[in-house]
């Protein structure tokens, strides 16, 4: 150590000695003085973790606010693609195709102007066989001409004994013109083909209709999708499943009467016993007079199920599937793992069926589900029927009815021919641009693509 010493000097003069001693080291002092650096430096380290923590942290922040902004936009950019196409799908079902607009002016004006486009269908010579319940009757409901002429083209052309055949189309006031000219022009003998409009017949003339009065109310209760597909599209707030669920509550084929028609056969045929009702989305490939032989047990409706089969996605279906069974009218009534069965070809016993209450049934759940919002089942047809029918469902080989080829592309044309009837359930309706192309071929092949109206509404293969 070293030890400075300051003397007074005379006068101003200061003296001063610097006087170098020696001292023995404290150890005490040491060792406080290590303590304190020491402290100093944990000081020190605790400043520089906890700045650089709190910088980690920052930067943590502002990474997450990215990549949650990131996922944000994606999360919309993917919801406004999913509702375009909800959208697209919904424009491209939903229209009607530049080609059958065409064929259907140009067949009414036919009927207008060519008494051949008029003819009594069937002829008066015909008309026993229409009650005749010896022959095999099949029904049609449609407004599409198109689509009915492939149905009735195959069922006839794979039909073993065609002369047997009876085809029942019943359509709408502003189709018959065209349906009847198309069947004129284009007769099917030996087979017997009845054209009517729903306004022929006595039984819906006259009187209270259950299903025009259901569609009046359907109609009010989707009312409350004001401004169309573009102002449900602009909702941002709705979930897109949501969003598909409005569009497809505004289908013309939810409320159109040829969707409802068949609930009333009983009514609609009083003196037949047994009929296969045909959707127009279907063909032929097999002759189905066996149809006919197939006891169903007292049951009323003969249908595939659709809840067992090779294709998981299509024959996956119960009342789950279709039923909310979240409310409590649902739960209380059915069973969710219940297997469901299909519409679009359906051998109905009329006799059975007028021993029942099936057509109030399915008409007193319509009711329920307007007065709960439209929330008991999803939008269609099926699922009323579901419950109508129920407990008077027989189930038949799933030879006779194979689903699903308007809706996936799984379905291969091998598997598909060699079903008696392939059906295009779904949006990607044969006679469409959306149709897939691999499977088409099993519809076009019963048209006839050098036909005059054909051509000349440029319907092409």
């Amino acid at each position: 150590m070293r030890q400075v010493t300051v003397f007074p000097g005379k006068g101003v003069r200061e003296f001063i000695k610097v006087k170098a001693t020696s001292r023995r080291l404290s150890y005490k002092m040491v060792i406080y003085s290590l303590l304190f650096l020491t402290f100093l430096l944990r000081m020190h380290r605790q400043e520089a973790s906890s700045q650089n923590v709190e910088d980690a942290r920052l930067c943590d922040g502002i990474r997450n606010r990215l990549v949650n902004l990131q996922v944000s936009l994606m999360e919309h950019k993917t919801r406004v693609a999913k509702i375009q196409e909800y959208l697209y799908r919904h424009v491209a079902s939903s229209s009607i195709p530049k080609p059958l607009h065409c064929l259907a002016l140009r067949l009414a004006h036919e009927h207008s102007t060519n008494a051949a486009a008029r003819l009594q269908l069937p002829a008066a010579e015909l008309v026993p066989a229409l009650v005749d319940p010896a022959l095999f009757h099949f029904v049609l409901a449609s407004d599409n001409v198109l689509a009915t002429a492939v149905v009735a083209a195959s069922l006839v052309a794979n039909a073993l004994h065609p002369a047997s055949v009876v085809l029942h189309v019943i359509t709408d006031r502003k189709t018959y013109a065209p349906m009847q000219a198309w069947f004129s022009l284009h007769p099917l003998a030996p087979a017997v083909v009845e054209v009517k409009a729903l306004h022929h017949f006595d039984w819906f003339t006259r009187g209270r209709v259950p299903v025009m009065e259901a569609m009046e109310k359907d109609r009010a209760a989707r009312s409350q999708f004001r401004g169309g597909s573009s102002a449900i599209v602009a909702n941002i707030s709705e979930k897109p499943i949501v969003v598909a669920a409005k569009l497809q509550a505004m289908s013309p084929k939810y409320h159109s009467v040829m969707n409802h028609i068949r609930i009333h056969l009983p009514e609609l045929f009083p003196s037949l016993n047994k009929i296969v009702f045909l959707d127009d989305d279907i063909v032929v490939q097999a002759d189905l007079s066996p149809l006919w032989d197939i006891d169903l047990q007292g049951k009323v409706n003969g249908a595939v199920e659709t809840c067992r089969g090779a294709d998981k996605f299509v024959m996956s279906k119960r009342l789950k599937n279709y039923l909310n069974f979240s409310h409590p009218l649902i739960s209380d009534s059915f069973a969710p793992d219940e297997c469901a069965w299909a519409y679009g070809m359906n051998i109905f016993d009329l006799d059975a069926w007028r021993k029942t209450n099936i057509s109030l049934t399915y008409y007193q759940w319509m009711q329920k589900n307007l007065e709960s919002d439209l929330s008991l089942w999803q939008l269609g047809t099926l699922p009323p029927g579901l419950i109508a029918f129920h407990g008077h469902v027989h189930v038949i080989n799933s030879y006779w009815h194979m689903l699903g080829l308007g809706y996936q592309e799984n379905t291969t044309v091998a598997d598909a021919e060699k079903a008696a009837v392939i059906h295009f359930n779904g949006r990607a309706k044969p006679w469409l641009d959306i149709a897939f192309p691999e499977i088409r071929p099993l519809w076009t092949k019963y048209l006839d693509f050098s036909d005059n109206f054909i051509r000349a509404c440029n319907i092409r293969p």
